[in-house]
């Protein structure tokens, strides 16, 4: 399934920490080279030498997402360093938390820029290249089963999810008939470092406790579906979908 990503240039944004980070490592492990972006560059150069070790390739490319300059800056460099990009996987993502009534302008604007407008212009500056070059390009765009069903005090991070989802099918009904497939991962609840506390609490457990097996998922459960919508004949028929990983999270 995916061998045709090998050789691919990839550009991963979030992949400092979590599931950015997974991300990239499974890609780089199918043979992609991957462009890391995060704001933190010692991570991302850490990430570069493990990568590195395991016999893959990556380059580290420092930015904050949530500046349009900066965004299309990195892409530019993208072409520049490793050549045109292929694969985009909209990773990085914001989420604060606080009831309706008390959610400040800044927390709001901070959400909305990282979550939905940084994915917006880094995938307009990954097609310009798709376009321009005239090949094959997947966009993977994380989206969460908050675009489908509201969590608790996560109003502007469901917002902005839904409308992730809704710029996927934007994507692919204006890009496909360049060969540009987007599609949108939903994860359900993932552990990662940024969540691990929160659910070993007691709060965490009575979440856990809701869901159909009692169990959150770990960040390799979403290599499969990730290497599936990053190849161009494996995922030669699917365009537009948001796929739910949630371990039947939203049919309970």
């Amino acid at each position: 399934m995916s061998t045709d990503i090998a050789g691919k240039v990839a550009w991963v944004t979030g992949a400092s920490s979590g599931l950015g980070r997974r991300f990239a490592m499974v890609l780089a492990e199918a043979g992609a080279v991957v462009a890391l972006t995060a704001r933190r560059a010692d991570r991302l150069d850490a990430l570069a030498r493990e990568i590195a070790a395991q016999g893959g390739r990556a380059h580290p490319v420092p930015c904050d997402v949530a500046h349009v300059p900066a965004v299309r800056a990195a892409a530019a460099t993208i072409e520049a360093t490793l050549g045109p990009i292929d694969i985009l996987v909209n990773n990085a993502g914001l989420s604060r938390q606080a009831p309706i009534e008390d959610f400040t302008e800044e927390d709001y604007d901070a959400v909305m820029a990282i979550d939905l407008k940084a994915a917006f212009f880094a995938a307009q500056a990954a097609a310009r290249q798709m376009i321009a070059h005239k090949r094959p390009g997947r966009i993977v765009n994380i989206a969460s089963v908050a675009a489908f069903r509201a969590l608790g005090q996560q109003a502007p991070y469901g917002m902005a999810k839904a409308g992730l989802v809704a710029l996927t099918r934007s994507q692919a009904r204006e890009w496909g008939r360049h060969g540009i497939n987007a599609n949108a991962i939903c994860p359900g609840y993932i552990r990662t470092e940024i969540n691990s506390d929160f659910l070993d609490s007691e709060a965490g457990a009575r979440l856990i406790a809701t869901l159909p097996r009692r169990r959150v998922g770990e960040p390799r459960d979403l290599d499969a579906l990730l290497l599936l919508l990053c190849s161009v004949e494996a995922a030669r028929f699917l365009n537009g979908a948001a796929f739910p990983a949630d371990d039947g999270m939203m049919a309970s």
